[in-house]
């Protein structure tokens, strides 16, 4: 009997993934695999605290793409690489995402490409959060959730789960497959 393959339901997608410094860092490479299964393209941003957890070799190998990590490398392909990134994108995918990067980009900073990436583009923004139960539920936190949501950035919350720290607790990077089809529903 022949099986019918299922359509791959983002062909034809650019997925633009900023992976921030969170230990959830080392299960990137399972999104960007899980994004693709789906026919997406997923090009992915480094912060630098992020390349402490993930390579950007690494990353390179499982998306077929250039790693970005940096604005001013010799050999970028784009003029301006920030607003071609953001423009090429059907929607950016911030995952994990630091209570840091929240913060910072909740504040309006544009200090690195990836917060630059954020600012700069027009398309469905998706953060995932990915942090310790405390930072998680700290009030501040919750207020630069709150003021993104209002501007548009849409969240994939974390779940209860083992962190780092040994506790079981809300903070633990949502699954691939969750992310997925939030994504799938966006686009």
């Amino acid at each position: 009997m022949k099986t019918r393959s299922r359509k791959a339901s983002l062909a034809r997608k650019t997925i633009v993934q900023i992976i921030t410094g969170s230990i959830a860092a080392y299960k990137s490479g399972d999104l960007v695999q899980s994004l693709r299964n789906e026919g997406a393209r997923v090009i992915c941003v480094l912060t630098e605290s992020a390349k402490h957890f993930v390579t950007p070799l690494t990353l390179r190998a499982i998306s077929g793409e250039r790693v970005y990590d940096e604005f001013f490398a010799a050999d970028l392909p784009y003029g301006v690489v920030h607003t071609s990134l953001a423009e090429e994108a059907d929607l950016i995918l911030v995952a994990p995402a630091s209570a840091d990067f929240i913060a910072r980009l909740s504040a309006g900073f544009a200090d690195d490409l990836a917060s630059c990436v954020v600012l700069a583009t027009k398309k469905p923004i998706l953060m995932v959060p990915a942090m310790n139960d405390t930072m998680y539920e700290n009030p501040l936190t919750q207020r630069n959730i709150k003021q993104l949501k209002a501007v548009g950035h849409v969240f994939v919350d974390p779940v209860v789960g083992k962190l780092v720290c040994g506790r079981e607790a809300i903070g633990h990077v949502s699954d691939s497959a969750t992310i997925v089809h939030t994504i799938q529903k966006l686009l």
